[in-house]
């Protein structure tokens, strides 16, 4: 499988995050004493709506949380129902070039526009980006359905995941909004159970469809259900809104910070999918990408510092090693979780010579310990107000469980590597709110928005460079034992570079069919083996230190209290930046 269609299954297994909304005040960001400054009410700021929400009924609340459940369940559905639908994709539109596409034009575009909708939202509030975030994923769905050809598929792809990104994010802000620090985890823990489920069944509906009907009803099942969370949304979602006339909200928009942040991941995420997969790495075309790449996120750095009035992601979120330390834990834990979902079912194929199918369930205990280690963990977050405790033991199972998978043996063991997965799940679902919590705890609720934007960016780039460093270290391992490979199968020895480089990850299915006898089959599997093992050591490396990094996660109170929103289209703080204070403000009654 290529790398493009693997990083689209795994971006899947990150469960979506959610959180806060209802008080009547923002909090002045005072840095170190967020959590006990001292309310002090004062006019709005100039331009800028600060809202309190409708106080939410039950019933509101359970309505809105079904249609954020069932935009989750799109997301989690549609990372994984087209990935055993794409030979059949390839085969009818006789395109072997767009192999790599129909996964890759989907994470591109959700990577990198993923920043941009924390900050429309905090222009023209939550309910109409969502909306608009539903509409576009399932226009995106409605191309690929009908298209009659690659390229029109391929662009349906790109409009899914522009709309797919959108519906991640904000159902991460929408629950935000609805809910208060110290409540979001019993919520995130909701969402992460109805991804564990969608992410299971969407290969098996895949292969379903794609069998006995065809692979257009992958896109075609999108409809019906994203159209019942879109009047859901529409019709009993009560949040925040600010009433921003579009185009007071068009001349505020950071238009020169979104087109650097969306250019400049662009290209670096098109080097990293072309990097010895079109491309090799030394070449002109991947060279300039990452450099040219690099630059223009450098550029958006500056004019987010020095130029936007209204960044997209503010530089005072990263103000001390303790604002800093949760978005690094939270990339780190996501490096370490994809590249072991990606990594695993490899060596299930190519050590366990298990079959592709088989391979997937092996995974299982991954996915379903991460799932349930974060409803456990977002329990105990809002009965004790407490995330660090979390953290720490989280970490704790994770380094345990990634050094476990080092001390594998070669001969088949499936009961140790069950366990050592459960432990590695444990670790990473544990620790998949609590970054986001700590982030959202250090600052104020003016932030929301650009936190969980920021964090799912971050996420994004980890997962992409996780996959593709992966790759080089796994690549250069067969290339090292190559030539003792070679030595090893004798007569056979010219097969040999079936399994060197980049061919070796494509290669897995030939061990059984190019004429290998048992023993010969048995040293290349030994090969793959302890080239993986090297694998595993580099993942540990990065939970250690994200272990390390957890030391500098301050522990900060989950309010109890729902903080409701600050929206509008003047958010530039100027002096009432967090370094300085700012005023609380007296949020206005909605009734949207």
């Amino acid at each position: 499988m290529s790398r493009a269609l693997g990083l689209a299954r795994v971006l899947s297994i990150e469960p979506t995050n959610i959180a806060n909304n209802r008080t009547s005040l923002a909090r002045a960001d005072i840095p170190n004493t967020v959590d006990n400054a001292t309310p002090a009410r004062a006019p709005s700021l100039s331009g800028e709506q600060a809202t309190e929400p409708t106080r939410l009924t039950t019933t509101n609340i359970a309505w809105t949380m079904l249609s954020l459940c069932l935009s989750v369940l799109l997301s989690a559905l549609d990372l994984t129902i087209v990935t055993p639908a794409i030979p059949a994709i390839v085969g009818t539109f006789k395109s072997a070039g767009g192999y790599i596409w129909v996964g890759s034009a989907y994470t591109l575009a959700y990577a990198a526009i993923t920043p941009v909708w924390g900050s429309v939202s905090d222009i023209w509030g939550r309910k109409p980006i969502m909306l608009i975030a539903v509409a576009i994923f399932l226009a995106g769905s409605l191309v690929c359905a009908l298209a009659p050809q690659m390229d029109v598929l391929i662009l349906g792809r790109a409009i899914q995941g522009l709309g797919g990104s959108g519906m991640g994010i904000m159902v991460n802000v929408v629950v935000s909004d609805m809910f208060s620090l110290r409540d979001r985890g019993l919520y995130l823990a909701i969402t992460s159970l109805v991804w564990a489920v969608g992410s299971a069944i969407g290969p098996v509906l895949g292969g379903v469809f794609t069998t006995r009907l065809s692979w257009r009803w992958c896109f075609w099942i999108n409809l019906p259900v994203g159209a019942v969370s879109f009047l859901v949304l529409l019709f009993f979602m009560r949040v925040p809104s600010p009433r921003t006339p579009i185009g007071a909200g068009l001349k505020v928009i950071d238009w020169t910070g979104s087109l650097l942040i969306v250019g400049g991941s662009l290209m670096v995420l098109l080097a990293l999918d072309f990097g010895d997969v079109v491309y090799s790495w030394s070449s002109a075309t991947v060279i300039c990408l990452l450099v040219f790449g690099i630059t223009v996120m450098a550029l958006f750095v500056v004019n987010e510092w020095k130029i936007a009035k209204n960044p997209i992601i503010p530089v005072w979120l990263f103000t001390s090693p303790t604002k800093v330390a949760p978005y690094v834990v939270f990339a780190c834990n996501s490096y370490v979780f994809i590249g072991q979902a990606y990594y695993l079912p490899l060596y299930a194929q190519s050590v366990l010579a298990a079959t592709a199918l088989t391979s997937g369930l092996y995974l299982l205990p991954l996915i379903v310990s991460c799932a349930l280690a974060a409803t456990a963990a977002g329990i105990f977050m809002q009965q004790t107000g407490k995330y660090l405790p979390v953290m720490y033991i989280a970490q704790g199972f994770l380094v345990l469980g990634s050094s476990l998978l080092i001390s594998l043996e070669f001969e088949s063991n499936i009961a140790k590597l069950v366990i050592f997965q459960i432990l590695v799940g444990i670790g990473v679902g544990m620790n998949i709110e609590a970054p986001i919590l700590a982030a959202q705890a250090a600052t104020t609720i003016r932030d929301t928005a650009a936190v969980t934007a920021t964090m799912g960016f971050v996420r994004s780039l980890s997962t992409a460079i996780s996959v593709v460093v992966g790759g080089v270290v796994f690549q250069n391992e067969m290339n090292a034992r190559n030539e003792k490979l070679a030595s090893q199968l004798g007569s056979n020895s010219s097969l040999a570079s079936e399994f060197s480089g980049a061919l070796a990850a494509s290669s897995v299915e030939e061990i059984n069919t190019i004429g290998l006898n048992a023993g010969q089959q048995v040293f290349v599997r030994e090969t793959y083996f302890e080239a993986l093992k090297t694998v595993w050591i580099m993942y540990v490396a990065f939970a250690g230190l994200a272990t390390i990094l957890n030391l500098f996660v301050r522990a900060r109170k989950l309010r109890s209290e729902n903080e409701g929103a600050v929206l509008g289209v003047d958010r530039s703080r100027h002096e009432g930046s967090p370094a300085n204070g700012v005023a609380e403000i007296e949020l206005q009654n909605d009734q949207d």
